[in-house]
């Protein structure tokens, strides 16, 4: 008679209930599924991305124009944007690299084609 006045361990609760917990309640925390909010820019962030845009046409420009006049500034264009940083980091480091192969490129063309350099 005892086995069956204990409740066994199949047939009781694993825990006691508690009375402020209701299984129809919303919960008030985020749920694990939803993504962050996207992260506001800085203005200066928005700035080193047009730099790092300038200086990629500027540089291209200067290949075919006078490469000692306007690549120089291009590369330091996009060293600005590379200090500046932020979300446009790539593009400011593929406007350096573009600007210091448009430097020699642009050279070579201006030497070959007899062109100013100036």
């Amino acid at each position: 008679m005892e086995a069956e006045a204990r409740p066994s361990a199949q047939t009781r609760p694993a825990r006691s209930p508690d009375p402020r917990l209701c299984a129809d309640a919303t919960r008030g925390g985020t749920d694990v599924s939803t993504t962050p909010a996207a992260r506001q820019s800085r203005p200066a962030e928005t700035v080193g991305g047009f730099l790092a845009a300038a200086a990629i046409f500027v540089s291209l420009v200067g290949v075919a124009y006078r490469p000692l006049r306007l690549i120089p500034f291009a590369i330091l264009l996009s060293l600005i944007a590379v200090g500046i940083g932020g979300r446009n980091t790539r593009l400011a480091t593929y406007a350096v690299a573009t600007g210091a192969a448009c430097f020699a490129i642009g050279l070579a063309v201006a030497v070959i084609t007899s062109h100013p350099l100036w």
